[in-house]
C-alpha cells in the first residue's frame, strides 16, 4: 500500500513533465515556423471585430447543441427501425444510414438546402443547418445504438420475456440502460465532431464561427489573424469534450 501510494505522485510528476516537454517542443516548432514568415501582422484590425467572432462562436455552440439533441432522437429511431420486422421500414432506415455515411456532408448540406428545403418552401438557413447536422450525426449514432442493442445477450432478453415483460418494457428496463452506458463515451466524441462539422454550414451562409471569420478576413485582408482565432475558438470547444470523452471511456470501461 505504501509503495503504491508513493508511486502515484511519481507517476503524476512524470505525466506533467511529459506534457510540458511536448508543449515546449510544439511551441518551439511553431515559433520557428512563424518567425520565418515575411508577414505584417495586423491584430488591431481584427480586434475591432471581436464581437463578430464572439457572436459566431456562440451561434456555433447553439447549433451544435441543438444538432446533438436532434441527432440522438434520429439515431434512436433509425436504430429501432433497422431492427423492425416491417421490411419497408427496415430498408428505409438502412438506405438512410448507408447514404448519409457514404456521401460527403458538404454535398448533403447543399442538396438539403438548395433542393429539398427549396421544394418545400423552407427558407430558414439555421433550421436547415441544424437538420443537416442532425441527419448526418444521427446516421452514425444509429449504428452506435444498434451495436449497443445487439450486444445485449439473448439470455437477458429471454429472462425478460420469462418474467412477463413486454417488448417496450424490455427495451426500457433491460436494453436501454446498458446501451446508454456504452453510448455516453462515444457520444461526447460525436459532439466534438458535430462542432467541427458545423463549419461547413458557412456554405449556405449560416452566420456561424467559420463564416464570420471569413467575413472578417474579407473586410481586413488579414488572413492569419482571422483564422488563428477560429482555430483557438474550436479548440476551446472540442478539447475539453475530447478530454471528457477519454475520462468517460476509462470510467465506463472499468464499470463493465
Amino acid at each position: 500500500m505504501l509503495m503504491q501510494a508513493s508511486g502515484q505522485p511519481v507517476a503524476r510528476v512524470a505525466w506533467i513533465a511529459s506534457w510540458c516537454l511536448v508543449a515546449l517542443l510544439a511551441a518551439a516548432v511553431f515559433s520557428f515556423a512563424f518567425s520565418q514568415l515575411q508577414y505584417g501582422w495586423n491584430w488591431q484590425a481584427i480586434w475591432h471585430y471581436r464581437e463578430k467572432f464572439l457572436q459566431g462562436w456562440l451561434i456555433t455552440v447553439a447549433l451544435s447543441a441543438s444538432a446533438l439533441l436532434a441527432s440522438l432522437l434520429i439515431g434512436l429511431l433509425a436504430a429501432l427501425a433497422r431492427r423492425s420486422a416491417f421490411l419497408p421500414l427496415r430498408y428505409a432506415a438502412m438506405l438512410y444510414v448507408e447514404t448519409v455515411r457514404g456521401t460527403p456532408l458538404l454535398v448533403q448540406i447543399l442538396i438539403l438546402f438548395y433542393v429539398v428545403a427549396n421544394a418545400f418552401g423552407i427558407e430558414n438557413r439555421y433550421f436547415v443547418g441544424v437538420l443537416a447536422l442532425s441527419l448526418f450525426a444521427g446516421a452514425y449514432l444509429s449504428e452506435m445504438i444498434r451495436s449497443g442493442i445487439e450486444s445485449v445477450r439473448d439470455s437477458q432478453l429471454e429472462s425478460a420475456r420469462a418474467i412477463g415483460l413486454t417488448r417496450a418494457q424490455t427495451y426500457r428496463h433491460v436494453v436501454f440502460p446498458q446501451v446508454v452506458r456504452q453510448l455516453v463515451p462515444p457520444l461526447t466524441g460525436q459532439f466534438a465532431s458535430i462542432i467541427k462539422d458545423s463549419s461547413l454550414l458557412s456554405i449556405i451562409a449560416v452566420s456561424e464561427f467559420t463564416l464570420n471569420a471569413q467575413e472578417v478576413n474579407a473586410f481586413t485582408y488579414s488572413t492569419l489573424e482571422s483564422y488563428l482565432p477560429l482555430a483557438v475558438g474550436y479548440l476551446l470547444l472540442t478539447l475539453p469534450i475530447s478530454l471528457l470523452s477519454r475520462v468517460l471511456e476509462r470510467r465506463f470501461y472499468f464499470a463493465t
